[in-house]
């Protein structure tokens, strides 16, 4: 799934050049995981003023109105003056004055959305229960720690629920867990402040390492001019089970957390 760094490069792909557009038409393939919520013909004409991004969502403010754009498990937009013709996986594009911006999504767990304003219902459910932004001023080491003596669920779950710091995926909590020497089980309220403290260094280190390398690629995620990351290669942990540590040589262990993979090491990540 495209996380807070992939969804960021993608936006940086194609913002600055969709800014200042105007709609010449909206197409749609098969149904997303939500409804557009609106009559694609009476987006025709709008002005596309800028692109913003609130966790994995990325915002096209209109000159009325915006779309609440959501990459799902395996999207990936695409940004140019010509496009090929679309393929069957290809279920929403924005034809602007500007060129082309077009959803591909194999799974069709992504999802365009509508909304009149930001405090419009649809956009409040869709992002009001959004943590802080990792990589803005807000993301506070104190109140971060705070935040984290309320919950006794695992750190890790406790990362990816978005709610107390929003974007923080599977691959780099695991790498930010393992940065801050923290084990991934270790319930969340017993991770002590200055704990708290290099795992908030961590996470913003980590999520700025991948901007930096353009994401993570681990199956289809490319980014609007079609371009993979390169985080996954640097990884300390993630995706490395059974191999030794970068730091200590120990094997790397694998495990399942909610669902979800998990990957750590015994020997460098303490409970």
């Amino acid at each position: 799934m495209p996380e807070l760094p992939e969804v960021e490069v993608t936006r940086r792909g194609f913002a600055d050049r969709l800014a200042g557009a105007r709609v010449l038409g909206v197409e749609l393939g098969k149904p997303l995981r939500w409804p557009l919520g609106v009559d694609p013909r009476s987006l025709v004409d709008r002005a596309v003023k800028v692109v913003t991004r609130r966790g994995k969502y990325l915002l096209i403010h209109l000159d009325e109105g915006l779309l609440l754009l959501h990459l799902g498990m395996s999207g990936s937009l695409q940004f140019a003056e010509r496009l090929p013709p679309r393929d069957v996986h290809d279920h929403f594009e924005l034809d602007t004055t500007r060129g082309r911006l077009r959803l591909h999504d194999p799974r069709r767990f992504g999802a365009v959305v509508y909304a009149d304003t930001l405090d419009a219902p649809v956009a409040r459910k869709l992002l009001g229960g959004l943590g802080v932004e990792p990589l803005e001023a807000g993301f506070d080491p104190h109140r971060f720690h705070a935040a984290l003596q309320q919950r006794r669920a695992s750190i890790k779950q406790v990362l990816l629920a978005g709610d107390i710091v929003v974007g923080v995926g599977n691959i780099y909590a695991s790498e930010a867990l393992f940065m801050a020497g923290i084990r991934p089980t270790l319930r969340a309220d017993r991770v002590s402040r200055p704990r708290a403290l290099r795992l908030h260094a961590a996470i913003v280190q980590v999520l700025q390492k991948a901007l930096a390398l353009g994401g993570s690629t681990l199956r289809d995620f490319s980014s609007a001019q079609g371009e993979s990351g390169y985080f996954q290669l640097d990884a300390m942990v993630y995706g490395r089970e059974g191999q030794p540590c970068r730091v200590c040589g120990s094997p790397i262990k694998g495990i399942r957390q909610g669902q979800r993979s998990t990957f750590y090491c015994p020997q460098c990540q303490k409970r």
